[in-house]
C-alpha cells in the first residue's frame, strides 16, 4: 500500500537546522506524516539528485517534496521538472533576500510548478492539507489543528478585552 511521504531535499547538510522544523510542527501538531530528509545539489551532484529522485518515484508512494535550498535554488526547479508530485520551496534565507528569493525559486518554465513557503512549519502544513485531500484522517486532524488555532485567537481576544479594561496592556502574554 502506497506511503504518504514529505521528502525534505537540502541543497546541503548546513540546511538541516531549518529544516528539522518541519518534522518538529508534524510531530508537535500529531500529523502522522512520514518525514524523510536527504542532502543532493542540483549544482554540485546533480546525478545523486537524480538517482535519489528515481528511487522516490519508483516507490509508488505519494509524496510531497519540500526542498531547502538557499542562492539560487536550482533544487527546487529540478525536481519540479523531473516528478510528477507538489514541490514546495521553503529556502532557509528568505528573509535575507526578500523577493529576489522568491523569483529564484519560483521563476520557472511554464509546466514546471514549484510553490513557495518561506515558514517551515507552513511547507508541512501545505503538504498535510495535500495529502489530506484524500486521507480522512489527516482531515480530521487537520479540523483539530484548526480548532486548536482557533480557540487561541479567541483566548487571545479575552485576555486583551481584560487587560483593556483593566488598563494593564503591558501584562498581555498571548
Amino acid at each position: 500500500m502506497p506511503e504518504e511521504k514529505i521528502i525534505v531535499l537540502m541543497g546541503s547538510p548546513r540546511d538541516l537546522h531549518f529544516a528539522a522544523k518541519i518534522k518538529d510542527f508534524l510531530e508537535k501538531e500529531k500529523f502522522q506524516i512520514n518525514c524523510i530528509y536527504n542532502v543532493a545539489s542540483a549544482h554540485r551532484t546533480p546525478e545523486k539528485l537524480l538517482n535519489d529522485l528515481k528511487e522516490y518515484e519508483k516507490s509508488g508512494d505519494s509524496i510531497v517534496y519540500i526542498t531547502v535550498a538557499g542562492l539560487s535554488d536550482a533544487l527546487s526547479g529540478v525536481v519540479a521538472g523531473y516528478t510528477r508530485h507538489p514541490v514546495v520551496a521553503c529556502p532557509p534565507d528568505s528573509e535575507k533576500h526578500g523577493g529576489a528569493k522568491v523569483f529564484s525559486s519560483t521563476a520557472m518554465p511554464k509546466g514546471i510548478p514549484v510553490a513557495y513557503v518561506a515558514k517551515p512549519e507552513n511547507a508541512a502544513l501545505v503538504a498535510v492539507r495535500i495529502f489530506a485531500i484524500s486521507n480522512s484522517d489527516l482531515r480530521k486532524s487537520l479540523d483539530k489543528f484548526k480548532q486548536k488555532m482557533a480557540k487561541n485567537v479567541y483566548k487571545g481576544a479575552e485576555e486583551v478585552k481584560k487587560l483593556v479594561q483593566k488598563k494593564d496592556v503591558n501584562r498581555l502574554t498571548v
